[in-house]
């Protein structure tokens, strides 16, 4: 199995910073690349046998699809803003181009597609946000690409956890083809720190302990969920923020709770409360 975590790098002369695909990553669905590109530059590509959620993570950007033409798009120019951001979802057997309009970091998340679907626009202001736990396991949840809208196997979301809170918590995982009651689901997080000098922790573990690694995560880290439990804490002082891409061999997210900590969901009741 491949090292669990994957580093961004400096640009290279496309503007690409991170590079996951289900060959570098030892599984068979899903990739995620990064650009950090600048005012003017492009990115052309074809999507082939696989369907992308085109991410605007922060900056303006020019989208065009063969059939769509999204200008002058993207809804927040820091990701910790916190605002949901601008998507683009494009089918299988299209083309795109990115045109950077100012700094821009896009994310191209990537599974098998389906033959029939259209692209689309998802704007800002049609993202599903939540929140999720209570107490320092409290964390917004905007859900981008959900199994509720039309798509082939991806499934795309953002979480912001604020600094000393808990993500991912109480621990869950989705790595058995069990429907109804467990899906198989593949899943990558992409990890923004701030300040960006800052780190969260990841631990991956599976009931048997076969796979069970800490990591420390850096600003701009990819971790790979290739099966198991996945719980992230974000360090007290630096805010978190992580987007996970996610498919399998059905597009429909059942997890299973760890069941020694599944007493957690059970919310203490308030003071005054019986």
């Amino acid at each position: 199995m491949p090292n669990l975590v994957v580093k961004s790098r400096e640009p290279d002369a496309e503007g690409n910073v991170l590079a996951i695909t289900p060959e570098s990553a030892g599984w068979s669905y899903i990739g995620l690349h990064v650009y950090r590109l600048k005012p003017g530059q492009k990115v052309n590509k074809r999507t082939g046998s696989a369907e992308v959620c085109l991410t605007l993570l922060q900056g303006k950007a020019n989208i065009v699809t063969s059939r769509l033409q999204c200008l002058n798009i993207g809804s927040r120019m820091s990701i910790f803003e916190g605002t949901p951001p601008d998507s683009v979802y494009v089918p299988m057997n299209d083309e795109y181009e990115i045109e950077a309009l100012t700094d821009l970091e896009i994310a191209v998340c990537s599974a098998p597609g389906k033959a029939g679907g259209e692209a689309h626009f998802i704007r800002s202001a049609d993202v599903q946000a939540e929140m999720r736990g209570y107490g320092n396991m409290l964390r917004r949840v905007h859900n981008i690409l959900p199994e509720q809208q039309e798509a082939g196997s991806l499934l795309v979301v953002e979480v912001f956890t604020p600094g000393g809170h808990w993500s991912s918590y109480p621990p869950h995982k989705h790595d058995r083809d069990r429907l109804p009651h467990e899906s198989y689901l593949e899943e990558i997080y992409y990890h923004r720190v701030n300040p960006g000098h800052g780190f969260a922790l990841q631990r991956v573990y599976t009931d048997d302990r076969s796979l069970d690694e800490a990591m420390a995560v850096a600003n701009g880290d990819a971790v790979l969920v290739p099966k198991g439990y996945h719980p992230v804490s974000a360090a007290p002082g630096y805010d978190l923020y992580y987007l996970n891409v996610m498919a399998g061999p059905v597009r429909t997210w059942k997890f299973h709770n760890d069941p020694d900590h599944e007493w957690l969901f059970r919310q203490p009741a308030k003071e005054g409360e019986q």
